[in-house]
């Protein structure tokens, strides 16, 4: 079964609503400076909280992007994270300091070609992931650690499916577009955040049909 990851949780409502639904992993923002960020104790509070609830709960994944390895650390003792995403230009050396498990975001550049771009990303998905650690793709935009809302070539993550990879597949996903998106590619799992919100908060709804949609898409196969 797809995995499905709901991101940018800032609120229990909205952790409990993903958690309903089927949700594998929820995301919890620390990178500074960023929309839909939570500090420490206001993640604390939301997970203590979270974990308490009945019924099976996510994986709570903690963001984070060219911090501190010690920060890092810190969140995931105090805030009970079960994984953190790594956003920024971490190395492999950094993500092994880390005292949990790990997804590295890797950003996809526009490229003249859809056999230049997989040439580009097939060592760096084999080096993290070869150092056991999970591998996100999202949209390169300069300046911006994730969490664009914006697509790449889902054809060259389709390519990489094909040679063996395994991946999350972020980047301008909706309810609307995420069955094709899964049925292009077929990637080991989804991810979203603004594209389960109306007019920047999360959307009961739209998480719903996000997780419906993204698995009724492989249903059966």
């Amino acid at each position: 079964m797809i995995k499905v990851k709901i991101c940018g949780i800032q609120k229990l409502a909205d952790a409990q609503v993903a958690a309903e639904a089927g949700a594998d992993f929820i995301g919890l923002v620390f990178v500074p400076g960023r929309p839909r960020r939570l500090d420490n104790s206001a993640a604390g509070d939301l997970v203590s909280r979270l974990k308490a609830s009945d019924g099976a709960i996510p994986q709570v994944v903690g963001l984070f992007a060219d911090q501190p390895v010690e920060s890092v650390n810190q969140a995931i003792q105090n805030c009970g994270l079960d994984l953190v995403q790594l956003c920024g230009s971490e190395s492999v050396d950094y993500c092994r300091r880390v005292r949990g498990r790990v997804i590295k975001v890797l950003h996809v550049a526009d490229s003249p070609s859809e056999d230049t771009a997989v040439a580009d990303l097939l060592d760096p998905i084999q080096a993290y992931r070869g150092a056991g650690h999970l591998v996100t793709l999202d949209r390169l935009v300069e300046g911006v650690p994730g969490g664009t809302g914006q697509s790449f070539n889902w054809s060259v993550a389709a390519a990489l499916v094909r040679r063996g990879q395994s991946f999350l597949l972020a980047g301008g996903l909706t309810p609307d577009n995420v069955g094709q998106a899964v049925q292009e590619v077929r990637p080991w799992g989804v991810d979203v955040s603004s594209g389960v919100e109306t007019s920047g908060v999360k959307d009961a709804s739209k998480i719903r049909a996000f997780i419906r949609n993204a698995r009724q898409s492989v249903a059966g196969e």
